[in-house]
């Protein structure tokens, strides 16, 4: 995180290929409907609790947000703005949508979409309650079961009774038609389940589409289920893919071949033969405080950029 001055002066990746046309620095203006990186980090953020040794708790430079994006429709005076992802940065994450698109009402948003039910991707929701924000009827776009999840269990029922939040509910493969020429598409994804389905999302502009898929248990389990992930990418002009550890071995003492989620080492092998334009697609999000993509100058990061792929920054901007 690079506090205030974030979205003054975004971290912009190198461009590689056509499809990094879409990616913006410095003003926020320049787009009519973009996306906005609010957050890249995996659920508990980085530094995260119980590794006290982090440089993060001491260089606030190295700090990152829990994943999220920001949606922005600019073309109406009545700026719009949508979140994905309701993660336990929210405020600061809203903090920084409001520096980057300001409405007269700070708070102000559109819809929130959410993934599925794991802490770094719902529980910001509790700020919408009457202790924090209060919200009133705040759209929230969920799949059935986390819709019920969120119906049915404390303290997430209260704000449905409260009416803190509107439940929107979406169905896999139908698109949410928010805009005349803006809409949402909820895919399944194989994915750890315990309260929710776990989804993806494509993201339909005015003139470009994105992904955003930041938790899959593997590529591998999609191919058994006829999906392939280089079809997804070829189908939009920006993938937001999950890059939680980027090989074994990196959290010591632990065996990780069982961890559900790709290896970013494994995803570039598996992505090594396509054309260079579709490898520029792919951004890589959603990061464990142990990931060495968090270093800006380190080695993995510039494999990941050499290879033609980009590691995604906190104030990315993508046009749609």
């Amino acid at each position: 995180m690079r506090g205030a001055a974030l979205f003054a002066s975004a971290s912009i990746l190198v461009a590689v290929g056509c499809a990094q046309e879409n990616v913006k620095p410095g003003s926020f203006e320049s787009c009519a409907v973009s996306l906005i990186v609010l957050g890249v980090a995996q659920d508990g953020g980085k530094p995260q609790i119980g590794n006290p040794d982090d440089p993060a708790w001491t260089d606030p430079t190295k700090r990152r947000l829990a994943t999220s994006l920001a949606l922005i429709d600019r073309r109406d005076e009545d700026l719009k703005r949508w979140l994905f992802e309701a993660t336990p940065d929210i405020k600061e994450q809203l903090h920084r949508l409001n520096e980057a698109a300001p409405t007269a009402i700070p708070t102000k948003l559109s819809g929130v979409f959410l993934t599925h039910a794991h802490i770094g991707h719902y529980v910001g929701l509790m700020m919408f309650g009457h202790e924090a924000l209060g919200a009133e009827n705040m759209r929230v776009y969920a799949m059935p079961r986390m819709a019920e999840f969120l119906e049915n269990n404390g303290p997430w029922s209260q704000l449905v009774r409260y009416e803190n939040i509107f439940l929107a509910i979406m169905e896999d493969g139908a698109p949410e038609a928010i805009a005349e020429d803006i809409s949402v598409t909820p895919f399944l994804v194989p994915h750890r389940q315990e309260f929710s389905e776990v989804v993806g999302f494509k993201i339909d502009g005015p003139n470009k589409s994105a992904i955003f898929l930041p938790d899959i248990d593997a590529w591998e389990d999609w191919d058994d289920d006829g999906v392939r992930i280089e079809d997804k990418i070829n189908k939009v002009n920006v993938a937001f893919l999950d890059a939680t550890f980027f090989a074994d071995g990196e959290i010591p003492g632990r065996d990780m071949s069982g961890f559900p989620h790709p290896f970013v080492a494994h995803s570039l092998e598996r992505f090594e033969s396509l054309p260079p334009e579709e490898k520029s697609k792919v951004h890589f999000i959603h990061m464990n405080h142990t990931n060495p993509l968090h270093q800006v100058d380190g080695r993995e990061r510039a494999q990941v950029k050499y290879a033609g792929f980009n590691v995604s920054a906190e104030g990315d901007q993508i046009c749609l």
